[in-house]
């Protein structure tokens, strides 16, 4: 019997290959709890346990027949087992092996995930500390606003994928459950050791108490966490398509030496694998909304949730997966243009440092009010004018009066930006 097998790749999870031989498992171990308690002669588990196996290609051909795909594997199983297979199953009901098989993958899709998702932080964190000093400008509404740094924007998704982390986490740990609890899931035909015994060996903690299925708010909790995983990487990706505008262009995807961007126009470079992220986000919050759908079922059980889950949960996981490695490269091979942010600095003829000179007419002891109306006349001024703000300054004698030159010269300074980024980053441990 093959109970072990290397899981290389999300894809290779939820073939039906590795279905089968999640079932299989717990049908084993199941058969094995059942012998401890001397419900199993021992030869008779030696046989199972030597020769538990299937053919793809049977079971495809049985429930071609019987309509009933747990029926067709166990039948299968039996072929090749023999007459101890009369053992298998015992107590149990179809979904002990779907849903614990099923918590399998969603375990072992979780670790790969994560695996993806530290990568992922440890390429931000170390683009947070490389361009930690350089400045660019910040923007709400897309306006210009006051200088950040392209580190800082780095450190910020770093402590978001922190969160993504720890969210993961917790839903691996929500999903990790089993049941072998029978039918509707009073455990009438099957002593709780039986589910205790699988459960330990398959590293799943048992349900504390089912109906005839796993619950499903746990599996709607693994969805929205994968759809708010990839809504992060969404908001990434869409930053970097808004920074690469040709307008803007402080970041570029990386473009390979033979990369065509567009069949009209030679000269485009596309930000491709980001607009491919963001797009596919969407497809993860879409399956999300369908997994809450699948939290509320008739009585102990229907199976509405059964074809959704088919389509939903490997697709989410496939998805993300992609999405990640997508995201690792795309932020790997970011191009970052330090000299352009610069520029764009200065496209605003110093307004950023608007609130810096309100806010030295408050400490010299002029109503915020009064500050901020001398302020924003010559903020306005200067924008309508494209006249440098520092030199409107100089020249108000409202502003003078309460300033000298050496106050505003200072003022005027990008450095004064920097000021806590050192501490910014301290706190974010970076």
């Amino acid at each position: 019997m093959i109970l072990r097998y290397t899981l290389k790749d999300m894809g290779a999870i939820w073939t039906d290959e590795a279905k089968f031989r999640n079932w299989l498992r717990v049908e084993v171990l199941a058969c094995e709890a059942q012998a401890k308690l001397g419900l199993i002669p021992r030869d008779a588990l030696k046989e199972i346990v030597e020769r538990s196996d299937f053919d793809m290609e049977r079971i495809t051909e049985i429930e071609d027949e019987v309509k009933h795909d747990v029926i067709a594997f166990l039948t299968a199983v039996g072929e090749k087992v023999g007459d101890a297979s009369k053992y298998i199953h015992m107590g149990m009901t179809s979904s002990d092996i779907l849903d614990t098989g099923l918590s399998m993958q969603m375990v072992q899709s979780s670790d790969l995930l994560l695996d993806k998702m530290r990568r992922l932080r440890k390429v931000l964190a170390a683009k947070a500390v490389q361009y930690k000093y350089t400045l660019q400008p910040g923007r709400s509404h897309g306006v210009h606003a006051e200088p950040i740094t392209f580190g800082l924007k780095m450190a910020l998704w770093t402590t978001e994928m922190d969160r993504n982390i720890a969210r993961m986490e917790d839903a691996r740990d929500t999903v990790a459950v089993g049941q072998v609890s029978g039918a509707v899931g009073t455990m009438a035909n099957i002593d709780l050791s039986v589910e205790e015994y699988v459960c330990k060996h398959l590293g799943l903690k048992p349900a504390l108490i089912s109906t005839q299925i796993i619950q499903r708010d746990r599996h709607a909790h693994f969805m929205n966490t994968l759809a708010v995983v990839g809504s992060s990487l969404d908001k990434f990706a869409t930053e970097i398509r808004n920074l690469q505008k040709t307008e803007t262009l402080e970041v570029e995807e990386f473009f390979s030496k033979g990369q065509k961007g567009s069949s009209a126009m030679p000269h485009k470079k596309n930000p491709i694998t980001a607009e491919r992220v963001a797009g596919l986000a969407r497809v993860l919050r879409g399956n999300a909304l369908a997994a809450m759908e699948n939290v509320a079922l008739w009585h102990e059980r229907d199976i509405t949730h059964s074809s959704v889950e088919r389509v939903i949960i490997p697709d989410s996981c496939i998805l993300l997966d992609y999405m990640l490695e997508k995201s690792i490269g795309l932020m790997d091979n970011l191009v970052v243009h330090e000299d352009r942010m610069r520029e764009n600095l200065d496209i605003t003829y110093g307004l950023m440092f608007s609130q810096k000179v309100m806010l030295a007419l408050v400490n010299k002891g002029v109503l915020r009010e009064t500050a901020y109306g001398w302020v924003q006349k010559n903020a306005m001024e200067a924008w309508d004018s494209r006249t440098p703000f520092k030199e409107l300054v100089l020249r108000d004698m409202d502003i003078m009066d309460r300033l000298s030159e050496e106050d505003v010269n200072e003022l005027f300074d990008y450095n004064s930006f920097l000021v806590n980024i050192d501490k910014l980053f301290s706190r974010a441990k970076l």
